[in-house]
């Protein structure tokens, strides 16, 4: 049997280089989601926008000229030893203008690419999950998944099955040639891949999205907050059905919001945190019994409580662990300030302090706008998996 051998490669360059692009975009993306998480024109949005993400130009391999015409020898002189120094970096003016001081070199092309919001969204929450999700007595949230379950005659080229044409075209071949070889591809030749989209039927799920909205939560405090909320919504509206939401903000009183009233509301009063996880506990009481339910409250302050109200805080947080799935404080700090204060309102270091024997109890700090997307994968990380 003799094999005809075609370099394809060359006939779909086109279509390599697209792969090769978006490739490149997709590492890009993914070394910047820190920043792209807390995007401010993507959080101020209406979420239906496209990000411009820098990447590097796709220059193709080629051979060139070394146009300053040196020497290019790969051999020492024999001489050296070890810890002798061998080159050196330029002087300060040359090179492509990095660090301090003029550059006499070209940098590194870059051009700014667009990405759809939804394809950022699928990066940033392809790790993500409910965790401790538990079988309970109604089966109502629905999880979708895509599998390829079947293979067609015809479909779109993107999901054409190279190996299966290739076999139709061998079998062809030798029925019309007598030489099981590979012939001119037919469109009888072509097979296609097709999927169908598979409901998976989890456990009832409620989520509690708790808000400090108190006059000491200053503007990059509330961004910040509202940063976390965002994404966290967009991801579970995504990944899970029939999830339900409940918006709460507090200051020294706590109140049930809309979705809007949530992301839009001005700061002003103190801070009395136990009126916040109060309400919740009603809620949950009232409408999401944990027999039915699997629960997730989450709360973001600044963690300046108000002094007489640190122990009421503990213990409801502690109502909150033994009744919920998972409990988690986010506690934010001055934009930049990386070392944490321990004061009488540092709730985060009470917490820590007095829960730290709680496994579903996350606690984390965020100081700067990067620190959104390592909160989401602290909260929403591998954990808890059922078997």
């Amino acid at each position: 049997m003799s094999v005809q051998r075609n370099d394809w490669s060359l006939q779909r360059k086109g279509q390599i280089d697209q792969e090769r692009h978006k490739e490149r975009v997709r590492e890009s993306i993914k070394k910047n989601l820190g920043s792209i998480v807390s995007n401010e024109s993507i959080i101020l949005s209406d979420g239906k926008r496209v990000v411009k993400v820098p990447i590097r130009s796709l220059d193709e391999y080629k051979f060139r000229f070394d146009y300053r015409k040196k020497k290019q020898v790969g051999t020492g002189d024999g001489n050296s030893k070890v810890g002798d120094v061998i080159a050196r970096e330029g002087q300060t003016g040359q090179g492509p203008g990095r660090g301090p001081g003029a550059g006499d070199q070209p940098g590194q092309e870059y051009f700014e690419a667009e990405v759809d919001i939804d394809e950022i969204a699928k990066l940033i929450f392809e790790d993500l999950h409910l965790p401790y999700l538990e079988e309970k007595s109604k089966q109502a949230v629905q999880s979708k998944t895509t599998k390829f379950t079947e293979i067609r005659r015809s479909g779109i080229l993107a999901n054409l099955d190279k190996r299966r044409s290739i076999l139709e075209n061998l079998k062809r071949t030798a029925r019309e040639t007598g030489d099981a070889r590979i012939g001119r591809f037919k469109k009888e030749d072509l097979r296609y891949k097709t999927w169908d989209e598979q409901i998976k039927y989890e456990s009832n799920a409620v989520v509690l999205a708790m808000m400090d909205v108190s006059s000491s939560m200053g503007e990059f405090k509330k961004y910040i907050a509202r940063s976390f909320y965002f994404w966290m919504v967009r991801f579970l509206k995504t990944k899970y059905d029939h999830v339900q939401i409940v918006f709460i903000s507090h200051h020294t009183e706590a109140k049930e919001v809309t979705e809007e009233q949530f992301f839009t509301q001005g700061e002003s009063g103190g801070t009395v945190v136990s009126s916040a996880y109060r309400l919740a506990l009603d809620v949950i009481a009232e409408r999401y019994p944990a027999r039915d339910w699997n629960i997730y409250p989450f709360h973001f302050s600044d963690g300046d409580n108000y002094y007489s109200d640190n122990d009421e805080a503990v213990r409801l947080a502690d109502d909150l662990i033994s009744t919920c799935n998972l409990f988690g404080y986010g506690e934010i700090g001055e934009e930049g300030a990386s070392s944490y204060r321990r004061s009488s309102g540092a709730l985060l270091s009470i917490f820590k302090d007095r829960l730290k024997n709680q496994e579903r109890f996350v606690g984390v700090r965020i100081d700067d706008k990067e620190d959104v997307y390592p909160a989401l994968k602290e909260f929403f990380g591998k954990r808890g998996e059922r078997a």
